[in-house]
């Protein structure tokens, strides 16, 4: 993705903003939801605005990167961060969490609820805890409303000024690079030492927040000033940082207070979490080009310690994509057993199975955890992978569908439920689901272009989808006049 495409997605997304901003929304209804006494940044930007500025901000996400199509790392992120976030400040429910599949470190909150990680942050978090205090600082951002008390702070500026404060803060969060750069430069221009103050504030402020967070989640506090000691010393020579230094710069002093934070908790013990390792493993792998050399580091890891669980999974797995599947076998039956009613575990055994085309062990293993778990959606993405395997693909479709209704703003549900009805040769299946999956990345004319196709289709056989139908197209329509306008 080229930072000048970014950058022109995001500015749509920022004179979007900016119309919401100017666009007169006077109401019976809206008059009911008056801002809370005191919260002054709420007469710039409602809860309910930053709700919709967050949709459309997850629209651009998906437009300009590739989600991680792990459905494990992603089942375990989200039941992080709910978790983490029931911990926080935070008031308002998560809109929605995005896994970004980019071996870079980021993660970023953006207005309305929206929380995102990039694969690269297992990558480069050693512990649970050093991983936690990044989403707890980025949680910390949303409960403060940071977003709002930007705008806030510009709001006496004008409206190019508030324009490119938003532009900034959206390319910030999206690791626009250069663009993201170009863009708080221009922003800082008009007022300078104010926002830079502001800035810095809002990190201080976010860190200490965070620091509580992990506190009262039984987390080690040192974490943070940990995670942010490795980010420090690993790009310290580097020509450009990673976009989570270059939009929370690191600064000694910043370093130091997170660091005397902690002090108070010296001495307490905090456990590491075996379920965070084996997502990190899942994340490593998932970039290694040569699983035999995987093969190697866990063989050695084990020698050197042979109780370690976490590498007899990475061992598993790395066999297992090597196609050496009996060994990977013994070896994840193993793990499994040790906790056979997780879903983590289940959910890996399944797929090992599936590669070795043990098909039928593998559904009865994840048929036993469905009835526990009904609709749980990595058992049940694992699930429709293994009915495919075996070509039961309208099977596997009835599946997808159900996940489709549960997670509708999923889009790696929406793509794998068009790719199965396809093979299950169901042609207005496969328009429906490309029709969700392109309005999930903001691509109205592609959506409304299926919709059209399965129109067409239906037309003749089924009169109450085809008026379900016809009316999506009038709302979409509408929605790309007033994008256009």
């Amino acid at each position: 993705m080229s930072c000048t495409r970014i950058y022109r997605c995001t500015r749509r997304l920022t004179w979007f903003v900016v119309a919401a901003l100017l666009w007169p929304t006077i109401s019976r209804s809206d008059t009911v939801n008056l801002p809370s006494l005191g919260d002054a940044s709420s007469r710039i930007i409602s809860p309910q605005l930053e709700r919709r500025i967050g949709e459309g901000f997850l629209q651009q996400l998906h437009a300009a990167y590739p989600t991680s199509p792990d459905p494990l790392i992603k089942y375990w992120v989200e039941k992080h961060i709910t978790a983490l976030a029931q911990h926080s400040e935070l008031r308002k429910a998560i809109l929605s969490v995005a896994v970004i599949d980019d071996d870079t470190i980021n993660a970023f909150a953006a207005p309305g609820g929206v929380v995102g990680i990039n694969l690269g942050l297992l990558l480069h978090a050693q512990d649970v805890h050093e991983y936690s205090s990044v989403v707890a600082h980025e949680l910390a951002h949303l409960s403060q409303r940071h977003f709002a008390r930007g705008v806030e702070e510009a709001q006496a500026g004008t409206l190019p000024a508030l324009a490119t404060l938003i532009g900034a803060l959206l390319i910030g969060v999206m690791g626009g690079g250069e663009a993201g750069l170009a863009a708080v430069s221009a922003a800082q221009a008009a007022s300078h030492s104010r926002q830079m103050r502001f800035s810095r504030e809002r990190e201080q402020e976010a860190d200490r927040i965070g620091l509580n967070t992990l506190v009262r989640a039984d987390l080690d506090p040192s974490g943070m000033s940990r995670m942010f000691e490795r980010m420090q010393r690993a790009f310290r020579f580097t020509r450009k940082p990673p976009e989570f230094v270059l939009t929370h710069p690191l600064s000694e002093t910043r370093i130091a207070d997170a660091r005397n934070q902690a002090l108070q908790y010296r001495g307490e013990t905090f456990p590491d979490s075996l379920d965070y390792h084996m997502m990190r493993i899942r994340a490593q792998l998932s970039y290694e080009q040569n699983p035999t050399a995987s093969i190697k580091t866990f063989q050695n890891r084990l020698r050197d310690q042979p109780d370690d669980v976490s590498a007899q999974y990475g061992l598993a797995l790395a066999l297992s994509k090597n196609e050496e599947h009996q060994e990977a076998l013994l070896l994840i039956e193993t793990v499994h057993n040790i906790n056979p009613s997780s879903i983590l575990y289940t959910a890996a055994h399944a797929e090992l199975l599936i590669a070795a085309d043990e098909n039928d062990l593998a559904q009865r293993i994840l048929s036993h955890q469905l009835v526990l778990n009904p609709d749980n959606t990595p058992l049940s993405l694992v699930y429709a992978d293994s009915l495919n395997a075996q070509g039961k693909h309208t099977d596997a479709e009835a599946i997808l569908e159900r996940q489709s209704k549960k997670r509708p703003d999923d889009v790696d549900v929406w793509y794998e439920l068009a790719e199965t009805a396809g093979l299950a040769g169901n042609i207005t299946g496969v328009h429906l689901a490309r029709a969700e999956y392109f309005y999930l990345h903001g691509a109205y004319h592609r959506s409304i272009q299926h919709l059209e196709y399965a129109q067409r289709l239906v037309r003749r056989t089924n009169p109450q989808l085809l008026a379900k139908l016809t009316q999506r197209i009038q709302d979409l329509r509408t929605a790309v006049r007033m994008q256009n306008s």
